[in-house]
């Protein structure tokens, strides 16, 4: 009777060990697997679907750091489209100026007041000129703040007659601000100025 008492008691401390075991393995799982749920939930929060055209197209998401020369240029080149494509339409000009006039400082504003003032958007609506720009290079230096910049560009003057060819190279800062729909790249163009606007070629 004592030995198969002892032989019940021996069980129970083998059922008991392998309980502990068992929860143990359970526990060491559970954590591995919420470690591992979370580690691809982070992965796949870092990754961004785009549809276009029908297909997938992966995003990797990139600290702005990594992002600031191609979309200060991309910020500097939409400004001066804005403010030098113009049609003698005076809605189109007012559009253009508006938009660029929201991505930099009362340097722009200025520079369009005066050139307002000489009657220059009138003389294009009179003669019938289009003006379009072309951003051949820019150079960033982003190890400074704010951001110095130098724009090249071509400037083109189409009238009826000719079409003239100028040179344009422009100059100015760029600094942070919030993110808007009327300034999605974050930048506000400081002290801009106009270094050289001449001409070229003019073809007849």
């Amino acid at each position: 009777m004592f030995t198969h008492l002892k032989n019940i008691e021996t069980a129970f401390k083998h059922i008991k060990l392998f309980s502990y075991f068992l929860i143990s393995a359970c526990t060491i799982i559970s954590c591995f697997a919420l470690y591992k749920s979370y580690q691809a939930a982070s992965i796949a929060g870092s990754h961004i679907y785009v549809l276009t055209n029908g297909k997938a197209l992966e995003a990797f998401a990139a600290d702005r750091k990594d992002n600031i020369p191609v979309e200060a240029r991309d910020h500097i080149r939409m400004f001066h489209h804005y403010f030098f494509t113009l049609d003698p339409d005076e809605k189109v000009i007012n559009a253009n100026i508006g938009k660029a006039l929201y991505l930099a400082d009362e340097s722009a504003r200025n520079q369009y007041n005066d050139l307002k003032e000489k009657s220059y958007y009138n003389n294009l609506i009179s003669g019938n000129i289009s003006q379009q720009v072309t951003v051949d290079s820019i150079q960033v230096d982003i190890n400074q703040y704010p951001y110095y910049f130098k724009c090249f560009a071509t400037q083109k003057l189409i009238r009826s007659t000719s079409t003239a060819n100028r040179s344009l190279i422009t100059q100015g800062y760029l600094r942070n601000v919030a993110r808007s729909d009327n300034n999605p790249h974050g930048f506000l163009i400081l002290h801009w100025e106009t270094l050289a606007n001449r001409d070229i070629t003019i073809q007849h």
